[in-house]
């Protein structure tokens, strides 16, 4: 049975039925493991963060595509691509969620090719961290810089009908033709990548995945303690094993 294409449409806060799957493409494989770069990326929250510093205590990083202004109809070509859709979503699941991470010592940092460039990158990061209050920084790659240095997923948003009508006004997809990173959490910590999600899918449920490795790692890591009456903090106990093949776009 065929099955119907994804209409366009403007919701920003809930996913289209019929949403592809991304497949696991061996793109993230290599990242277990790996040293954080000493790199600094600017932050929606003012000043830069140094990629290398953060990663030395138990951190998240999200990475996701780009984020578009509410009203901008999303065009269904672009939900068609497997993973594109659902950064807002995505971001607000750790929004919500975010107690919980403090309360486990872990900090969160979403990561983004937002922007033709930094400077516009960080302007609608901005908007966007604040018009959802986010609790945590987003920074801008928009420069591929951290992309580069871990040799990260990304595509190019290449639409066949990038202009359409909707609603009786004509719009552009502001991403067309934008080179952008694929939709992947890795977990850091002593400087190094500990656990790798890709693919990440559906993306609103990715808090509550990463959260639930989180709580294994902690439990594991206070059984391990010696002795075991003396319990470790919270969010810095040894890394568990390292991070499983599944990777995400």
């Amino acid at each position: 049975m065929t099955r119907e294409p994804i209409r366009t449409d403007v919701d920003l806060f809930s996913l289209p039925p019929g949403l592809p799957a991304p497949t696991d493409d061996g793109a993230a494989r290599h990242l277990p493991g790996t040293r954080l770069p000493v790199l600094r990326l600017r932050s929606s929250r003012g000043g830069s963060v140094d990629v290398a510093v953060a990663g030395r205590e138990l951190s998240v990083f999200v990475c996701y595509p780009a984020t578009v202004a509410p009203g901008i109809p999303i065009p269904g070509e672009w939900s068609e691509i497997p993973g594109a859709r659902g950064c807002t979503l995505e971001n607000c699941g750790y929004r919500d969620n975010h107690p919980a991470f403090e309360e486990l010592g872990c900090k969160v940092y979403g990561v983004s090719g937002q922007g033709q460039d930094p400077e516009q990158g960080l302007r609608e990061q901005i908007e966007f961290a604040e018009r959802t209050r986010l609790p945590y920084p987003l920074l801008n790659d928009s420069d591929f810089r951290l992309a580069s240095a871990l040799k990260l997923p990304t595509f190019v948003a290449r639409l066949k009908e990038p202009t359409l009508v909707f609603e009786g006004k004509t719009y552009t997809f502001p991403l067309q033709g934008r080179r952008l990173l694929k939709r992947l959490t890795f977990v850091a910590d002593q400087g190094r990548i500990e656990k790798v999600f890709y693919p990440v899918f559906p993306p609103d449920r990715s808090a509550q995945e990463v959260l639930t490795y989180l709580h294994q790692r902690d439990g594991r890591s206070s059984r391990e303690a010696r002795p075991a009456s003396r319990p470790r903090p919270r969010g810095r106990s040894s890394p568990g094993p390292a991070a499983s093949d599944r990777t995400g776009l």
